[in-house]
């Protein structure tokens, strides 16, 4: 079983719609949001929830009115100002647990924060495994991690041959745990000069946790110099391009269909991804 992880070092560049897109391509697989903070790749796949787990993280204080002197002592030391009127609020509570400590009447407990939710759904194209971390909650690789390993078990029950996982943007945490142990990332970058930048910053991610890269370039055609200067960063890197799609708005026509690029045209920017998708199982199968 191979995972293969779509990353693109930041929002915007057509990442989601090349995974969704993988989605539709690959046969006998089950597929992974990692973008928990903000997950869209739901939105082209259209799935209908099988199970939903709650997400447990962090704690935050709780005070038991009926056990409470009120002598203040908890609202004096908290250094967050969490507690007000002999109430926590979760919001502003960092869940240091120093007040449960002081509390001379044993009235302040610790109680685990639901932080999100985690879904098991079924898709025109096969499972999906995604999440949605909660308002103002934390850990967010930490349900990275979750929603891997939720979608590994499942891949190893089903016998799949491929994890295809549509990865959060930047190079946090979050990409940090989307990332490990994968077997191959696809970089997904545009020809501008931010695009450039967090190829770079991406790419180091990738071989500090020696995972095989490959590069596709979206809207290659928008700056030709842009795209002669990734061209030429790739090939000091010894990292192949496995794709130059061009601008195409049945990107944006297939968003608002809510279906993947290949589902929504048979164009050329249909036919480049397919051949995307080609490249990337000759590299797998031959790894």
């Amino acid at each position: 079983m191979k995972e293969v992880i779509v990353l693109s070092g930041k929002g915007g560049t057509g990442k989601t719609s090349i995974a969704g897109s993988l989605a539709a391509l690959a046969q006998n697989k089950v597929l992974v949001d990692c973008d928990v903070d903000a997950a869209d790749l739901h939105l082209l796949l259209r799935p209908v929830t099988r199970e939903e787990h709650d997400f447990r993280s962090g704690q935050t204080a709780r005070i038991d009115a009926e056990k409470c002197t009120q002598c203040g002592l908890c609202r004096e030391i908290c250094r967050f100002n969490a507690i007000t009127d002999f109430q926590v609020d979760p919001v502003s509570c960092e869940g240091c647990g120093f007040c449960v400590q002081i509390c001379p009447a044993g009235a302040v407990s610790m109680e685990e924060n639901v932080a999100g939710q985690c879904f098991v759904s079924d898709t025109a194209y096969g499972t999906l495994v995604h999440a949605r971390l909660g308002i103002a909650q934390e850990n967010s690789g930490k349900l990275v991690a979750l929603v891997r390993q939720k979608a590994r078990t499942l891949a190893e029950s089903q016998g799949a041959d491929y994890i295809i996982s549509d990865g959060p943007p930047g190079i946090g945490c979050p990409v940090i745990s989307s990332l490990s142990g994968a077997s191959l990332a696809l970089l997904v970058t545009e020809p501008t000069l931010s695009g450039i930048h967090d190829l770079e910053r991406v790419m180091e991610v990738c071989r500090h946790f020696n995972v095989p890269v490959l590069v596709c370039i979206n809207k290659y055609d928008i700056n030709r110099d842009n795209t002669r200067r990734i061209e030429e960063y790739c090939a000091t890197q010894q990292v192949d391009i496995v794709a130059r799609i061009a601008f195409d708005n049945v990107f944006t026509e297939a968003i608002i269909r809510g279906q993947p690029v290949v589902a929504c045209s048979d164009g050329r920017a249909s036919r480049q991804i397919k051949l995307l998708w080609q490249s990337i199982e000759d590299k797998l199968s031959s790894n």
